[in-house]
């Protein structure tokens, strides 16, 4: 096995044992804005820890703060709006949404950048498209009236936090070709989730408390939002980034086989269908890209 698929594979480990762990802390109410800014702040100091033991200096210029502060925010948004979506849709729909932004790297792509859109990346949206529908369902089991109304709005939400992520994508992707320094762009990105966070619990929820509880899924979920976002740098930096991307973004799979290990969700084949339909869908993107 290549360094590069390696690293693809720690990073699709990564993200989906952070959707299982948003899941959890979804479960409960919760401040979301409380725990952005305790992820934001665990991955700034261990992202910060990272540039002072490299070899290379950190480039703090125009072009690298303008992108990361524009990838930031669409980065903080993206895990907002996913927290909380999974307090009302199951992690197979909502990870599968989340992870599928492929779909919209590719159409900002095509209606920003000028990129091509061909037969086969085609084929790769309508499977993506077909996976969603597959699992878009509200959950069969007996819930409240106003959960079941409820349902559309958060689907929508996991579908906003998706394009707000391939917006990440795209912009990162921009920067990159504007010669902005990466590890800037990411420790501003880490800073945008501390001041976002902050922001969003006082702003929108009224509230801004630490607890124990928050604390340990903060710093938990902290490490994990630094190992995705490293260990895919790494598998970029060893591989061409059409191959390794897609394979660290089937990463719902293992939050889909971790959910129904923890019984937070059944398995059906409605949903097995979705995940062999997603698989193709990223699979069919990955040809296209390559």
């Amino acid at each position: 096995m290549s360094r590069a698929i390696l690293f693809a594979l720690l990073s699709l480990l990564s993200a989906g044992l952070l959707d299982v762990v948003y899941k959890r802390y979804s479960r409960k109410e919760r401040s979301r804005g409380t725990y952005i800014f305790g992820i934001g702040l665990v991955w700034c100091v261990l992202q910060a820890a990272v540039v002072s033991i490299g070899d290379e200096a950190l480039l703090i210029d125009a072009t690298s703060v303008k992108y990361g502060l524009f990838a930031g925010l669409c980065l903080t948004l993206s895990n907002l709006l996913l927290l909380e979506s999974l307090t009302h849709i199951n992690i197979s729909l909502g990870s599968t949404i989340y992870r599928l932004n492929t779909i919209g790297v590719i159409i900002m792509a095509f209606l920003f950048l000028g990129e091509d859109i061909g037969g086969v990346k085609l084929l790769g949206v309508a499977l993506g498209i077909l996976a969603v529908g597959l699992l878009y369902h509200p959950d069969s089991a007996p819930v409240a009236q106003e959960k079941q109304k409820q349902f559309l709005p958060f689907f929508l939400m996991a579908i906003a936090a998706s394009l707000f992520r391939a917006g990440y994508g795209v912009i990162t992707r921009g920067g990159i070709l504007h010669q902005a320094d990466p590890q800037t762009m990411l420790l501003i990105c880490a800073l945008s989730w501390v001041v976002g966070g902050a922001l969003y619990a006082r702003l929108r929820e009224g509230r801004f408390r630490l607890t124990l509880k928050k604390i340990s899924y903060a710093l938990v979920s902290g490490v994990l939002v630094f190992l995705v976002v490293d260990f895919l740098m790494l598998a970029v930096k060893y591989g061409e980034a059409s191959i390794v991307i897609p394979v660290a973004n089937m990463s719902f799979v293992v939050a889909m086989v971790l959910s129904v290990v923890l019984r937070y969700e059944s398995l059906n084949l409605r949903k097995g269908a979705a995940m062999v339909v997603a698989c193709l869908a990223i699979a069919a993107l990955t040809v296209a890209a390559s």
